[in-house]
């Protein structure tokens, strides 16, 4: 490190990296090959498919790591197109403004367990929308969006869906949106899925949710750094490829075409997730999933063990469990809301670090004094 000051800010971040257990930020990785690329300014300005005058990019490999989630979704170049985003927020926010582009006068529908995010994409865009209520699962409540929608079936419908809700990792069914469509003829419609978490796990679960283009979704948002990892945010948006040309303008000055939400965007992310997809690729990822899938069931297994009530969705990787006391809450960094809280078992999280929770709530849980707590007294 060049100073204390910065060595201290790494240590900081180092150490927070290895307790936290509530967020969904994989920690097994390592980029430091990548280290020569830090001292160029690699900038994918405008749409990946279209060469610029400024040639500092990484677009063709962005363009491969696009035709692997095509791959992945059950689709193809041909008829999808994507590009790296800084996340998952930004990918939301393309798949709303594509709906609003295709259907002006459409009302968006999602649930009130969406991602926080989501109402400010809505109020940015100025799209009229209806929050549905939720199961006690997380998922959509149907029968509201049903009776909801039966008042206003001959307006254009946006289905904002959830593929992993933030709290509980539920999965909003597509086949249930399809039935309501079929059932009040809903002529102009459009399918967005936020799969941000889920989008690189549930398609190598073995009873993998129905949400790909091949359940007739329109588009699609997924996150690099959460399950695959990277020490920069960064994810995926893909969508039909009627809804980009949609869209879509050219640029003089940076001879490119404009078709993404942000002009500059950053080259060295697509390095990153090309590299995870070149060393595991899908049977990696199969593997991947189930190794975290074992951590978290027996996390599951265990504060069940100590009379904790926790439970997953869909042998998920979230496990739920009611909010533990602030001072566990705040040394494993654990995510709550109202009542509950959860622990993400991403890569990165071992058992060993699930033990040293476990013995941290034991200990808590029946109020016997901890090493430090008995020096004090």
């Amino acid at each position: 490190m060049n100073t204390p000051e910065t060595q201290a800010v790494y240590d900081r971040i180092k150490a927070h990296s290895e307790s936290f257990l509530g967020y969904p930020v994989a920690k097994d990785f390592s980029y430091s090959d990548y280290a020569p690329f830090l001292d160029i300014c690699i900038n994918n300005v405008g749409d990946p498919e279209s060469p610029s005058t400024f040639a500092i990019d990484t677009k063709d490999i962005e363009r491969k790591c696009i035709s692997f989630f095509a791959e992945m979704l059950s689709s193809n170049n041909k008829d999808v197109w994507g590009y790296i985003t800084n996340g998952g927020t930004e990918g939301n926010l393309y798949g709303l403004y594509v709906a609003r582009e295709s259907f002006p006068n459409a009302m968006v529908y999602y649930s009130e367990s969406t991602h926080y995010s989501v109402k400010k994409n809505l109020h940015l865009l100025n799209i009229p929308n209806i929050v549905i209520r939720s199961q006690e699962n997380g998922e959509m409540d149907y029968e509201d969006l049903e009776q909801t929608i039966s008042y206003r079936r001959d307006k254009p419908a946006i289905f904002f869906l959830n593929i992993g809700t933030t709290m509980t990792e539920a999965v909003d069914k597509i086949d249930e949106i399809k039935r309501i469509i079929k059932k009040y003829a809903i002529k102009d419609y459009y399918i967005h899925c936020d799969a941000a978490f889920l989008g690189t796990i549930a398609p190598y679960i073995d009873a993998k949710p129905k949400f790909d283009f091949a359940e007739g979704i329109d588009s699609i948002s997924i996150s690099g750094h959460k399950f695959i990892g990277s020490p920069i945010p960064c994810g995926a948006v893909l969508v039909k490829r009627q809804h980009r040309d949609r869209i879509a303008h050219s640029v003089s000055y940076v001879g490119t075409m404009d078709t993404t939400i942000t002009g500059s965007r950053n080259g060295l992310t697509p390095l990153f997730i090309w590299d995870f997809i070149k060393k595991h690729d899908h049977k990696g990822l199969r593997e991947r999933v189930k190794a975290c899938q074992d951590v978290a069931a027996y996390t599951e297994h265990k504060l069940n063990l100590l009379g904790v009530p926790a439970w997953r969705n869909n042998e998920g990787l979230t496990v739920v469990f009611p909010t533990p006391s602030t001072r566990i809450c705040k040394k494993y960094q654990l995510a709550s809301q109202e009542d509950i809280a959860h622990i993400i078992c991403i890569p990165g999280i071992t058992f060993g670090q699930i033990d040293a929770f476990l013995a941290d709530l034991k200990t808590e849980l029946h109020d016997i004094p901890t090493e430090t707590e008995a020096v004090l007294a």
